[in-house]
Parts: structure tokens; C-alpha cells; sequence
């Protein structure tokens, strides 16, 4: 039995630690890939930073909140203002991101114009860096998507210029007024004319004035685009709009883009829209109510100036001026009744307009809502009521513009205005009957003073009568005069409730993309962790034997030793090279081999049997063989390589020899063992070649005569070498086993796969197999499966510090020609 403390360390357990410096220097080994990985990222990185046009973000900070005019009482401010507190905040990010809103900034802006320079990679936008502006007459067309190229001459002169290109047959014009396009076909390709600045250009294609800016420019040529005006509406609202605190109201407009002068126009424009409109909201139903009553009162002054003559004329036909003491307190109490009975009948009035524009009506809104004849509404619920209905319509409108009309928030408010509009119709009935039972109250009261008033004397009736239509009138016009007045100071006084607290401003903000800094750290992650991934990947799916350890670790046959890669272009490496590293690795071999041919009890005699297998073809078995027996007989023992490969005989070539006759031609009696044997250049060495592949080759090597084959040379030979087929293949080769007193197992580094020896080792295992070592063939130091200085220290292979002849490594033409067997 083969005392394994001399050959192997003893095989691991399945639970042994990982060997983190060894997967270490594994890992370094392929610092190649990690530079090369690493360049190319941070070359991409840097592409990426260079081309990518540079992005900035701005913002503006804006408070949203209903401010009331301090001057007037709450009755008043919720007269001439429907609107509410509740949701103001998110009522305005919606209208902020609405169609609507932004296609007014857009408008105001006239952003659909673009203003271009040429940059190192790109047309870049040059909006507000140039030394001119354009206006635009939006009733008129402009050439549409394409480049007007303005060159910037001496005297405010300018001149533009447009490549149709070649098809300049049908050229497409914009409206923007209309927002329609049309088409025109230009007299020639190229067109080119100069203008001053501050010209009104009125061409067929294009119609706008160019007027100096003070920005300047530092470039000679621009070029002006006008875009679609849909299209620039859509890409700016995707402003980003968020609260600076939760339940505050305070919110952020946040854009982002190329140009920040750009940038911050749009969102200082936009907010200035949203006050705008926000505050013609607020006193909308004041202007409305304001015309309403300036109409009242010039009516009223006209019946006034009318009653106030007919008086004049009646106290002086009549030649009565002034009323008895009776017929005063008569015509106070009638007056005071008749004024009471008008003003509820206006409200009455009023709440049956109110009530058929809320029937008939889905959407509502201030400058729709019916006007009080009264100005103002005596039941402040419905007035509260009414605000409520008109706030939640208007926010349903707006989020109507961004989404769909099945989105749950539209759903909702949908749900509330419905029971808003049916409450405010409950509470219109109910204070109408109120009114009217007042009413009649009043007229009973009032037929009761009718019959004082006709115990008066006549003239006095007609004079009571006149000076109540006076007095009644009078107050008329002094109240109308009153809510004129108040509700101009309204509209004159009226604060917007948006304020803002930060505008956008260009402040030396640099880009927020591309972020160099975090491309460049994710070139260096990238750079390191891509190699990283495939290395482990590679080591997952990798099942190729590498390394001396894989095999002690997974394999209870110990390892005989190693042998180096080849570079001759023969096999015969120990003879033709001696002093080559091969060479010393098979003089190791021949060493470790002995302690083999010791333990082997069973052999008796001087007479050795090396016997050379392996789990396939390719891993080298044959070259093994043949330096094996070369040592053997180079030491001077009568050494004999016998090849038992019947199914695939390659021996012959690398001694010159010809493979007509063998062993096959031996054991089937046609041959002599000394007509097939051949003698070698190699002194004490001979050689017996398989000859021509038969039939049936394993019933050859299983017959009687290849028993006396083997018995005759182990008489006549120091050394028998048998090169025997593939055990992984065919069965021949464990039956050959009986003759050997040692077994070399080949494995082949890179090649061999890490399962092929499962079945050989269970053998031994099991005991069914003995003497058996493995030896790794093909074997080449790398820092990819160990640590990178060999196994020179017991396996006979390393570095050699000089004292070996170490043969070059072959040229990729001399690999491909020996490919070719060139």
C-alpha cells in the first residue's frame, strides 16, 4: 500500500475553510482584465461626459394662501369673493401642471422659438446669449422645424439664410394663432436676406421682428427654430411641484433643462400667471357684481331724478309740503314694509335664478355664477355652500386637463359636487319658503296700514304716496352708490395669494447631469466588479482540474507528481532536452515511482511493470509513457514501452517507426516477440508498437497469449511500460492492471475534467484498485490557481532558477502549424 505522507497532504474535509489567500492572488492574476475593464469604463465614462449636453435644475419657492382685505367685514370679502380656503394649495399643483396654464407661459414666453449655436458636439440652446431676440406675429406663419441660420454683420445688420435641402418642393408653415400648419414651395433651395435689427420682417415664410437684446452673444452665427407649440406645451409639464413642508403652504417648482436662463424665465412666468390668475379668479365676481350695480344705479338715478320731479310738481299744484303728525308716522311704517317686501323679494328672485343656473349647469365657476339683485345673500350657508361647489368644479376641471375622466380623483369629486349641489338645492328651498312666508307677514302688515292711510285726507294720501316711492328710491340709490363703491375698493384692493418667497435664478449652479464624479466612481465599480462577476462565473462553471490541491482535496489517490508543459515539437522530451524541466519532472517521477514498486508486496521479482492509463484521449498519456520508460533506461536499466492502446497506437511516430506490425500481430500468432520488437536510439530502451488496429481488441489483450507476452518480458527487461487505452473509454486497461506493479494515472491540467477520476478513485477506494498514483500532466505555474510559485518542492517541477534549460514558449504560427501537422 502506497504510504500517502510521502506523496500527497491528506485530502480535506467538505467542511474545510476557504482558502481566502490562495482565491486572493487567483483573483490578481487576471489584473489584465480588471486594466483593460477599467479603461474601457472610464473611456466610456469620460464619452458619456463629454457628449451628454449638461443638465441644471432651478427653482422657485411660492406661498399659497388666501389672503383677505382687512378693510372689509366677512359678509363683504364672501360677496365679492367665492373662493376657499380648503385645497387651495393642491388645486394649484394641478393647475400648475394643466394644459391650460402652461400653454399661457408658453404663449407669454413664445418659447416655441429656439435659439441654437454651434457647440463642439451638438447645435446647443442659446436662449438668452444672443445678441438679438425675436417676436413673433403669431397670426401670421413661420417657416415650421427648420433651421433659419442668423449671421450677425456690422451696423445692426443681420442676415438670415435657410437650406431647404433638396426637396424643397413642399415646405411646411406654421400658424400659431390658429395652430394650424400649411405648406409653400420656395422659388430656389436657398434663401438669404439682410435685415437691421428692430425690422419687421413680413415675408411669406416668415413673419416676426428682430430686436437687439443686451445679453449679447460671443458668436457670429445662430441659428432660430420654431417648434411645435404642442409639443414645447407637453415637455414643460413635467414640472416637478412638491410642498417644502408637509401641510404647509409653501410649495416648490422645480425644472430642469440645458439653459438655466431658460429655466428660470419659465418658472418666474409661470408663477406670475398663476398670480394673475388666481387674482382675476378672486375678483371676478366682484367685476361682475360692480357691472351688475353700476347698471342698478343708473337706472336708479334716472327713477330717482324722475320721482323726485313728479314730488316737486305735486307739493306745488296741491299746495301741500309737509305731513301731518298721523300721516308721518303712516307713511314711516309703509315705507320701512314696502323697502323690507322689495329687498326679500330680490332675494327671493335671485334664488330662483341661482337655482335654475344650478340645474342647468354640470360645471361652475365665479364668472358664471348668478349675481345677486341684492349683493348680498342673507343665508351666509348657501354663500358658503356656493364657494364650496364652485372650488371643487374648478379643481375637477383642472384635473381633467392632466388625466382621465375614469381617474379615481375626478371619481371622487365628481361623488362630492354631486352632494354639494344637492344640499345647496335643499337649503334654496328652505330659506325661498322662509322669504316668502316673511313676505306675506309684511303685506298683511302693510293692508293694515292701507286702511289708516285712507282715513287721511287726499291730498295727504298723494303726498304720502309720492314721498314713499321717493324715500324708497333714495335708499335704493344710496346703497347701490355704497356697493359700487365698495366693491371697487375691492378689486383695486385685492392682494393675490401667491406670494413668492424664492424666484428661479441663475446663481453659478452647475449641472445635475451628466454627474461626472458619480460616472467616473461607477466606471471604477463597473471596471472592477464586471471582471470580478465573470471570474466567479467562470469559476462556478469551470470543471476542469487545475491545480495539485483540487486533486488532493476531492480524490483519495495521492499525486504522484507533476510534469510541465512540453514545447518540443516531439515527445521524446527527457532524451532529445536532458536537461529541461520536463526532464527533471520525469527524473522526479522516476524517484517518487520506486516507493510504489516497494509497497507492492506482491511482486517478487527485479522485473517492474509500470502500467499508463488515463479517463480519456488527449490528456497525455502517451507522452507519459514514453519519457517514463526513456528515464528507466537512460539510468541504465534494459527498459521496454509495449503499446496496448490497440484502438488508437500512437507511439510510432515520435521514434520513426512504422506501425505495420505489433503486438496485435503477436498475439494472433503471425509474429515472433522479437520480430515486433523494435530497438530505439534511446540506449537500453525498446519498443513494441500495437501494429494494425484489429477487430477486436480486447479479446486479444484478455487472451492466454498476452499472459506469456507479459511473463517473457519480464524476464528479459528491468522495465516494462505499458501505454494502455483510456479507462474512461474502454474496460481494457483495468484488465491490464493485473500485470503492473505501479499504475500512472494522467490527468492533463485544463483539460481533464474534475468527475473523469470519480470512478478510478471509488476503485481504489474500495480497494479494488492498488499502487495507483496520480500525475498531472500539461502542468504550467499560474497565479490564476495557486500562488504562483510552483510545486518544484516535492513534485519536481518549478522554478529552476537556473539550473535547467527551459525551452522557449511556441509562436502562435508554430501552434497553428503543428495543428495542422504542417
Amino acid at each position: 500500500m502506497v504510504n500517502k505522507s510521502n506523496f500527497s497532504i491528506e485530502k480535506k474535509s467538505a467542511s474545510s475553510s476557504i482558502d481566502l489567500a490562495s482565491y486572493f492572488f487567483k483573483v490578481l492574476s487576471y489584473w489584465k482584465w480588471f486594466l483593460l475593464a477599467t479603461i474601457i469604463a472610464f473611456a466610456v465614462a469620460k464619452y458619456k461626459n463629454d457628449r451628454k449636453i449638461r443638465g441644471y435644475s432651478l427653482d422657485t419657492v411660492v406661498s399659497i394662501k388666501e389672503e383677505s382685505n382687512p378693510l372689509f367685514s366677512t359678509g363683504t370679502n364672501l360677496t365679492f369673493n367665492w373662493g376657499g380656503a380648503s385645497d387651495l394649495v393642491e388645486t394649484v399643483k394641478v393647475i400648475l401642471r394643466s394644459r391650460t396654464h402652461n400653454e399661457k407661459v408658453v404663449s407669454r414666453l413664445q418659447f416655441y422659438t429656439q435659439y441654437l449655436v454651434q457647440g463642439e458636439y451638438r447645435l446647443d440652446d442659446a436662449y438668452g446669449k444672443t445678441p438679438f431676440k425675436i417676436k413673433v406675429d403669431t397670426e401670421k406663419p413661420q417657416l415650421y422645424n427648420t433651421l433659419i441660420k442668423v449671421k450677425m454683420l456690422a451696423n445692426n445688420k443681420v442676415e438670415l439664410s435657410v437650406d431647404y435641402g433638396e426637396n424643397f418642393n413642399r415646405i411646411s408653415l406654421i400658424n400659431y394663432k390658429k395652430d394650424s400648419v400649411s405648406y409653400f414651395t420656395p422659388t430656389a433651395r436657398n434663401y438669404s436676406e439682410e435685415f437691421t435689427l428692430g425690422d419687421k420682417i413680413e415675408k411669406e415664410h416668415l413673419n416676426f421682428t428682430i430686436l437687439p437684446s443686451r445679453t449679447g452673444g460671443n458668436s457670429e452665427e445662430y441659428f432660430v427654430q420654431f417648434g411645435s407649440f404642442n409639443g414645447v406645451v407637453g415637455g414643460y409639464r413635467n414640472v416637478n411641484v412638491t410642498d417644502v413642508a408637509k401641510g404647509s403652504s409653501l410649495i416648490r417648482l422645480a425644472l430642469s433643462g440645458p439653459n438655466k436662463n431658460r429655466l428660470a424665465d419659465y418658472l418666474n412666468t409661470s408663477v406670475r400667471v398663476l398670480s394673475e390668475d388666481k387674482q382675476d379668479q378672486k375678483i371676478a365676481y366682484a367685476v361682475k357684481t360692480k357691472e351688475y350695480i353700476d347698471t342698478l344705479f343708473i337706472a336708479e338715478s334716472k327713477s330717482l331724478k324722475d320721482i323726485e320731479r313728479e314730488l316737486g310738481k305735486y307739493k306745488q299744484q296741491n299746495n301741500i309740503y309737509d305731513l301731518s303728525a298721523e300721516g308721518s308716522k303712516i307713511f314711516e311704517e309703509t315705507t320701512t314694509l314696502e323697502r323690507e317686501i322689495r329687498g326679500v323679494n330680490d332675494n327671493v328672485r335671485y334664488l330662483n335664478e341661482l337655482e335654475s343656473y344650478i340645474k342647468s349647469h354640470s360645471t361652475y365657476n365665479s364668472e358664471a355664477i348668478p349675481v345677486p339683485a341684492s349683493v348680498e345673500v342673507s343665508d351666509a350657508k348657501i354663500t358658503s355652500e356656493i364657494a364650496d361647489l364652485i372650488q371643487k368644479s374648478t379643481l375637477r376641471e383642472n384635473l381633467r386637463s392632466t388625466v382621465t375622466a375614469n381617474h379615481p380623483q375626478v371619481i371622487g369629486l365628481e361623488k362630492e359636487i354631486a352632494t354639494s349641489r344637492r344640499i345647496l338645492l335643499e337649503n334654496i328651498v328652505t330659506v325661498r319658503s322662509s322669504m316668502r312666508s316673511k313676505v306675506k307677514t309684511n303685506r298683511g302688515r302693510l293692508q293694515s296700514y292701507s286702511g289708516k292711510l285712507r282715513q287721511l285726507p287726499k291730498k295727504e294720501q298723494g303726498l304720502i304716496k309720492f314721498q314713499r316711492n321717493y324715500e324708497i328710491s333714495e335708499a335704493n340709490y344710496n346703497y347701490l352708490k355704497q356697493k359700487s363703491y365698495e366693491a371697487g375698493t375691492a378689486i383695486a384692493a385685492n392682494v393675490s395669494d401667491v406670494k413668492v418667497i424664492d424666484s428661479a435664478k441663475d446663481l453659478g449652479q452647475g449641472p445635475v447631469y451628466p454627474n461626472t464624479q458619480f460616472n467616473y466612481v461607477l466606471a471604477l465599480m463597473l471596471g472592477t466588479m464586471l471582471p470580478l462577476f465573470f471570474i466567479i462565473l467562470k469559476e462556478v462553471l469551470d470543471n476542469k482540474i487545475h491545480t495539485v490541491e483540487e486533486i488532493q482535496n476531492n480524490y483519495d489517490i495521492p499525486v504522484l507528481g507533476v510534469v510541465g508543459k512540453n514545447m518540443l515539437e516531439t515527445d521524446l522530451a527527457v532524451f532529445t532536452k536532458p536537461k529541461s524541466t520536463v526532464a527533471e519532472s520525469f527524473r522526479a517521477l522516476r524517484s517518487n515511482i520506486q516507493f510504489l514498486f516497494r509497497n507492492n508486496a506482491e511482486s517478487d521479482s527485479s522485473s517492474k511493470t509500470l502500467v499508463l492509463t488515463s479517463s480519456i484521449s488527449g490528456e497525455g498519456k502517451t507522452m507519459i509513457s514514453i519519457n517514463m520508460a526513456t528515464v528507466f533506461a537512460l539510468s541504465g536499466k534494459k527498459t521496454v514501452l509495449v503499446g496496448l492502446d490497440l484502438r488508437k497506437p500512437k507511439i510510432f511516430g515520435d521514434f520513426g517507426l512504422s506501425n505495420d506490425f505489433g503486438v496485435v500481430n503477436y498475439l494472433i500468432n503471425q509474429k515472433s516477440l522479437d520480430e515486433v520488437t523494435h530497438t530505439t536510439q534511446v540506449p537500453n530502451l525498446d519498443v513494441i508498437l500495437s501494429g494494425p488496429i484489429p477487430p477486436n481488441p480486447s479479446e486479444l489483450l484478455l487472451s492466454a497469449k498476452a499472459d506469456e507476452m507479459m511473463a517473457i518480458l519480464k524476464e528479459k527487461y528491468d522495465y516494462v511500460v505499458l501505454d494502455t487505452p483510456p479507462v474512461g473509454l474502454v474496460s481494457d486497461a483495468l484488465e491490464l492492471f493485473k500485470y503492473s506493479d505501479a499504475v500512472i494515472y494522467v490527468i492533463r491540467q485544463n483539460y481533464s475534467e474534475k468527475g473523469m477520476m470519480k470512478m478510478i478513485d471509488e476503485k481504489y477506494a474500495n480497494k479494488e484498485v492498488k499502487n495507483i498514483s496520480y500525475v498531472l500532466n500539461d502542468f504550467s505555474v499560474s497565479g490564476s490557481y495557486g500562488y504562483g510559485y510552483g510545486y518544484g518542492y516535492g513534485y519536481g517541477y518549478g522554478n529552476s532558477y537556473g539550473y535547467h534549460e527551459n525551452d522557449k514558449p511556441k509562436t502562435v504560427f508554430q501552434k497553428i502549424k503543428n495543428k495542422l501537422n504542417l
